[in-house]
């Protein structure tokens, strides 16, 4: 039933695959993982087809190793009319010691679009409903209101630019 999942959380090894020449995971497959725990979490929230539109404030703290231990966290921390914005965290933990590495987290929006003509479509709205809630939904919307900006800035470049 749309609107029920908050909360998503994937979990799984590094693998070979995953790692680059100097043997830590590609921030491409970091950036892959979070799409995907996003994407769960947006058709879990909504019900519906969903694409991603916006990334913000992705930090990259700690590297990822073959062998840890990955947890990919999606939560939901605002929605507008057909878009649903995710705080992720990606933990890493060596499998041999105790305790998460922060690795990677971030701030990950999607649309939900309407079948079949894929045009953007309502989502059930969410409310913070304690503390810690409030301020994941304000950094989110902080987040937006920078977002836009940097656009006016980009648009306001490409103009001075083109001139």
């Amino acid at each position: 039933m749309p609107g029920q999942q908050r909360e998503v959380e994937f979990r799984f090894l590094a693998e070979p695959a995953d790692v680059n020449f100097g043997g830590k995971v590609h921030r491409g497959m970091v950036m892959k993982w979070i799409d995907q725990a996003g994407y769960a979490g947006a058709v879990g929230w909504s019900g519906r087809y969903c694409v991603t539109v916006a990334v913000g404030g992705i930090r990259f703290l700690q590297p990822i190793l073959i062998g840890d231990l990955v947890t990919v966290r999606a939560k939901l921390i605002h929605t507008g009319s057909s878009s649903m914005h995710f705080a992720v965290d990606v933990a890493a933990r060596d499998l041999k010691l105790t305790g998460e590495r922060l690795a990677t987290s971030c701030v990950i929006v999607f649309v939900a679009l309407e079948a079949p003509d894929g045009k953007p479509t309502t989502v059930p709205a969410w409310q913070p409903v304690d503390e810690e809630d409030c301020r994941l939904a304000d950094h989110a919307q902080r987040l937006q209101e920078l977002s836009r900006t940097m656009e006016g800035e980009v648009a306001r470049i490409r103009a001075v630019a083109g001139a």
